[in-house]
This record gives C-alpha cells, structure tokens and sequence, in this order.
C-alpha cells in the first residue's frame, strides 16, 4: 500500500485513520483515488474533500458503526461505499463483542478492496449481476448454544462467508495451530477467498481454462474427496517443489486460491516498499547478488520477472529484521519455480483483463533460471 499524508499539515497517515492526529481534522478515504483525504465539512453531512476539492462527498452508511471511513460521490444513491455494498449479511450488531469484530473484518476488507481496485480487476454486486461478490460475516451459533452449528469459512458461487471469530487474535491464533498453518491472518482469508471468486470471472469460462489445467491441474475431481483426503492423509510427500502452501495441494481450486493470495501479497508488499524508498543492500560477501531497489509500481508493472527478483532479497531481508525481534518469519514461504509458473498464470490473468498486458507470460524457463538462483542463494526460512 502507497504512504498517506493530511493535506491540510502533512501528518503521515495510516490507511485506517479517520482523524489526523496532528491538526485534527476529519478524515475520509477517495476509493477513485486510493487517497486518503482531509476533509471539511459543509451542511447536510456532506464533507468537501481537499485530495479532490471539486467534488462534494457522504460517508458511508457503516460509519455510524465506526466500521468504515470511505467517501462516496453526493451524486450516488447507494448509501454504501464500493466496499460495504458488497456485504450481504452481517452478525448481530447489538451484541457488543460482535461489534467489534465486525470492524476488525471490515479494516482488513478495505485493505482487499484497495488492491482490487489499484488492480482494475471487476466487481460486480449481486444487484449487478446473480453471481456477483458478496460476502456474509457470521457467527457461530455455537457461541449462545452449546449444540449450535459451526460457521464455516468459505466460498460458494460469488458469495464469500467469514466466521467473525476469525477476527478474535487468540482464536485465530489457536486454530493456526491447530492446523499447523505457518500464516493466518483476516488479510489472508479475504486474499484468499477472493481467489476462488475470481477464478470463475477470469478463468471458468476463459480460452485460458486448458493453460490453467496445465499448470495447477484439473478442477474437474471432486472437489470434496479431494479435501477429504487431504484432511485424512495430509498434502503429497515434497509439495513443497509444486505448491505455495500444503493447502494448496488438496485440489487446484485451492491451489489458485492460495497462489492468488500470496500474488496479492507480493503486490501490497511490494508498494509499501516502493513507497518508503526501499533498497536492498546485504553487507556480505554474496550481498550483491541479494540487492534490489524497489523503485516500480508492482500494479502496472508487466512483467512479474521484475516482481519476484525485488520480492525475494526484500523478504530475506524483512525476515531476518522479524527474528532480530523474536518474531516468526514474515514471509515463510519459499516460492518454488512451479509456484512461480502459477503466479505468472495469475499475473497474465490480471493485466490481460485491465489491458495492461498483451502477449504471454515470461518463459517459464527463464523464471526458473531466476528465483532458482535466488532460492538456492537466500534458502528456505527455518523455524528459529
């Protein structure tokens, strides 16, 4: 994600403030823009806004829950912003702990939504289209009877269910165990969810379905034996060399959703880096061939060659600075050349719909020629 800063004082500024804590002043996001905005307010609830003094902008509905803070157009109708009017259903807002889950899942879907938007990939509500993103943030009935059913996080034709109890650290944190997941994050779930969705807008019913099958494999297996299995016996002795994650050795359809997040990933990450002036610079006797300057904007960037090479020393990089601090690996994932075959897939995939990109994707063996060389020199995260 780019760096904010008030136009009114220059403060620096988060993506999720709503106030400047310098001067003070209310604050809104211009999702036209990717900006975040200082505002000053006129009557009738409209705020004029100093990123785009010219127009004349509300709040979203869901402010009034503090659960958001995008700007919308005083021209449009929908009292929600291009972000909550996909939300089809949301928990039980009179039961305080709710609440505040609720807010965290909608921080982390503004985050998506960003990407999504920097990326011009399509976002159809189900008022625009039956099958368009929606997403239904739930609770466990479990929580208020003991027999309750279990909400399960998922996605079905469009529709994108969270478990609110996600948003609670320790659960999160117990069911990453329990899973044996080396990354869990509300961030991660929408980035991953948001896969499977855009699997059936960009490939289902794309010429690019075959490639697809040569790459992640066959979608047409039962999708629930698949997982079944997966469950029972666990992911394929050395998937490593084939997948970003075990997970995503349990069926293609999965294996696109978890390659899809780590692509979005790769992109934000990569902006905040480009966005703060990162280089790379590994005072060792092999720091040469680890250097990168991140000086690009990985939304518009055609060729994800480029990507991966800045990717790869900076993540060696922001790993070692997490163990400094006793910390797990920010980034514990090697990405094996399969793995990079797939991103490519999903790189070609995104800027052909925005017409960003023509032709095909790198040679698949020039990429391996690269991060081979780069995954031999960095190696594998180790636990520490």
């Amino acid at each position: 994600m780019k760096l904010f800063e008030c136009q009114a004082c220059g403060q620096p500024l988060y993506f999720e403030n709503s106030s400047c804590e310098s001067c003070g002043r209310r604050l809104g996001c211009l999702p036209s823009l990717q900006e975040i905005s200082a505002l000053e307010p006129e009557e009738e609830g409209r705020w004029k806004t100093l990123a785009l003094p010219e127009g004349r902008f509300r709040f979203c509905a869901n402010v009034q829950h503090d659960a958001c803070n995008w700007l919308i157009p005083e021209e449009e109708n929908n009292p929600y912003c291009r972000a909550c009017r996909h939300n089809r259903t949301v928990p039980d807002l009179s039961i305080a702990q709710n609440v505040n889950r609720w807010r965290s899942l909608e921080t982390a879907k503004r985050r998506l939504f960003y990407t999504l938007l920097k990326l011009d990939l399509p976002l159809a509500t189900r008022a625009e289209d039956p099958q368009g993103l929606a997403f239904d943030f739930l609770a466990d009935s479990a929580e208020n009877s003991p027999n309750g059913a279990s909400i399960l996080t998922g996605h079905d034709n469009g529709l994108i269910t969270i478990n609110i109890a996600e948003a609670d650290d320790a659960e999160r944190e117990r069911r990453r165990h329990s899973m044996a997941e080396p990354y869990r994050t509300l961030l991660g779930h929408f980035r991953h969810e948001i896969g499977h969705y855009f699997w059936n807008v960009l490939v289902r019913n794309d010429p690019s379905l075959e490639r697809f099958r040569q790459i992640f494999g066959d979608e047409r297996q039962d999708y629930g034996e698949a997982l079944q299995a997966h469950y029972a016996n666990g992911p394929k002795e050395n998937w490593q060399d084939e997948f970003v994650s075990a997970y995503a050795a349990s069926h293609p359809w999965e294996d696109f959703a978890e390659t899809w997040a780590h692509y979005l990933h790769i992109v934000d990450t990569l902006e905040t880096a480009n966005a703060f002036g990162m280089k790379v610079r590994p005072r060792i006797s092999r720091g040469p061939e680890l250097a990168t300057e991140i000086d690009f904007d990985p939304h518009q960037e055609a060729a994800l060659n480029r990507l991966i090479t800045a990717w790869l020393p900076l993540t060696f990089a922001v790993n070692s600075l997490n163990r400094s601090m006793g910390q797990p690996d920010l980034y514990p994932f090697v990405l094996a050349p399969a793995v990079i075959a797939k991103l490519a897939f999903i790189h070609a995939r995104i800027h052909a719909w925005s017409g960003r990109r023509q032709g095909e994707v790198e040679s698949h063996h020039v990429l391996k020629a690269v991060i081979g060389g780069l995954n031999s020199r960095i190696g594998a995260p180790q636990s520490a």
